[in-house]
């Protein structure tokens, strides 16, 4: 499965961006996806993440009522809404998948990465 992030960018604090990641290739192994962020000098963390099913999602406590996480199947692209942007929240924001196919097995793919900047 191959993932390619789009959407970020420079947005004062109060603002929204929406981060999309399209991914293609085997997609019908994915069981689930997320979005991770890492800033400079800090860990990679997770952001938000959902079951393929979408009856399952789980959000950071830094970003519950701020950010959405979505997925469009018929598009095969998952989506974060995020509004009410602080500082804290830039980083460069990681696409995620997990899944499993008779010719791989298990596999964790990721995107190349997409910067969000907030400036105060």
């Amino acid at each position: 499965v191959h993932l390619v992030e789009s959407g970020g960018g420079l947005v004062q604090a109060g603002g929204s961006l929406r981060l999309s990641c399209a991914a293609s290739g085997s997609t019908f192994s994915i069981y689930a996806m997320g979005w991770y962020r890492q800033a400079p000098g800090k860990q990679r963390e997770l952001v938000a993440a959902l079951a393929s099913g979408l009856r399952y999602t789980n959000y950071a406590d830094s970003v519950k009522g701020r950010f959405t996480i979505s997925r469009d199947n018929a598009k095969n692209t998952m989506y974060l809404q995020m509004n009410s942007l602080k500082p804290e929240d830039t980083a460069v924001y990681y696409c995620n998948a997990e899944g499993y196919d008779n010719v791989s097995g298990s596999y964790t793919s990721w995107g190349q990465g997409t910067q969000v900047t907030v400036s105060s």
